[in-house]
C-alpha cells in the first residue's frame, strides 16, 4: 500500500502553516521533503509527525540554531542521544525559568486586578497604596 503524499499546499493546512513558513524550514534544514520523479516536492504522514515536534521545541522557546543543531544530531543517529538530551534539558531549563516569571507576574497581575477590586467595593480604604495591599502577602 502506498503511503499519501501530500503537495505542499495540502501539507500546509494538515500542519497549520503556511507554505512559505514550510519552504523556509526547508531552507533552515529542519524538515526534508521527499520528491517525485518531476522535482515536486512532497510530504507524507511522517512528516506531519515531525513538524509537530518542531512546533512543540518551538514553542518552548527553542531557538532556531538550536532546532538546526537538533536536527543535525538526530540525521546522525542514536550515538548522539546524550547530545539530543543534553540540549532538551537545556531547553526545558530555560522554560521553566519563563514559566516561573510569567507566574510571578501573572500573580502581581491578580494582586493589582484584586486591589482594584477592593477600591471598587470599598473593601480596601482609599488611602492604602498597591504597595501597601503587597505588603499583605509579603512573608
Amino acid at each position: 500500500m502506498a503511503q499519501e503524499q501530500y503537495k505542499i499546499g495540502e501539507f500546509a493546512k494538515l500542519v497549520g502553516l503556511s507554505t512559505y513558513t514550510l519552504r523556509y524550514y526547508e531552507d533552515q534544514g529542519l524538515i526534508m521533503p521527499q520528491r517525485d520523479a518531476a522535482g515536486v516536492r512532497f510530504y507524507t504522514i511522517e512528516d506531519v509527525k515531525w513538524v509537530g515536534f518542531i512546533l512543540h521545541l518551538k514553542g518552548t522557546g527553542m531557538r532556531i540554531t538550536e532546532l538546526k543543531r537538533y536536527v543535525q544530531l538526530r540525521a546522525q543517529g542514536d550515538a548522539t542521544i546524550e547530545a539530543r538530551k543534553a540540549l532538551l534539558e537545556k531547553t526545558k531549563a530555560q522554560a521553566e525559568a519563563e514559566l516561573a516569571e510569567l507566574q510571578a507576574n501573572l500573580q502581581v497581575l491578580t494582586h493589582k486586578i484584586d486591589w482594584y477590586d477592593g477600591k471598587l467595593n470599598q473593601t480596601i480604604d482609599s488611602s492604602e497604596s498597591f504597595e501597601m495591599y503587597l505588603e499583605r502577602f509579603e512573608s
